[in-house]
């Protein structure tokens, strides 16, 4: 009995030693609040085993906690490869060893931030629907990703009003792509984005 056991054991593991580590990975990324029928499930899981992203911690994602302008560089940056670069830091609220310093440093260089008129690049700031189409839009033209996408399809949710001039050209890319599909028939560019809104909607534009 005892043999077969050992037998057993020694297969098993031969085989598991053969297997994807992401087949692992996937499952060890079981976060409480990530529940496996949940719209986010799998950009949660797909951005953990990239290292764009962790839990808030071992057990926890945080989905619905809102995502700061920080957080959503940082995992820009961390999805472009933690580029180093040499750019002069202007943001007067960015101090020189923080931990979204160098994303900050890099998403500027490209152009995928520009901060507010005052100096500010808004750390802190809760990422807006519309701020974060907007730093998508840049960072995929920073990538050589198509941005040429056209269509009036974002013309035709009810508040397609109240989106910012500056955003305009970035929200209907990201509708026509398919990357913001809105809500109720909104596209509500002011609303803060969540962490598991911000994760989908990066999982949309680097994996479908």
């Amino acid at each position: 009995m005892k043999t077969r056991i050992l037998s057993f054991l020694t297969a098993f593991c031969m085989t598991a030693a053969l297997l994807p580590t992401a087949a692992f990975a996937a499952k060890a990324h079981h976060f409480v609040d990530v529940p496996a029928d949940s719209y986010y499930y799998d950009a949660a899981q797909w951005a953990v085993e990239k290292n764009i992203t962790g839990g808030t911690d071992a057990e926890h994602f945080s989905p619905d906690a809102d995502c700061t302008r920080s957080q959503l560089v940082t995992f820009l940056w961390h999805a472009a490869g933690k580029p180093v670069v040499n750019h002069a830091m202007r943001f007067s609220d960015v101090s020189a060893d923080a931990y979204d310093t160098e994303a900050i440093r890099w998403a500027a260089s490209l152009g995928i931030i520009t901060g507010y008129s005052d100096g500010h690049f808004g750390v802190n700031d809760s990422v807006t629907r519309e701020q974060m189409a907007v730093m998508l839009y840049r960072f995929a033209k920073a990538q050589g990703m198509d941005t040429t996408q056209g269509g009036m399809a974002v013309r035709e949710f009810d508040d397609f009003d109240q989106v910012s001039a500056y955003a305009g050209e970035a929200m209907a890319w990201a509708v026509n792509a398919g990357i913001l599909k809105g809500s109720d028939n909104r596209l509500m560019p002011e609303a803060a984005c969540t962490r598991a809104q911000i994760v989908t909607m990066l999982y949309r534009l680097l994996e479908q």
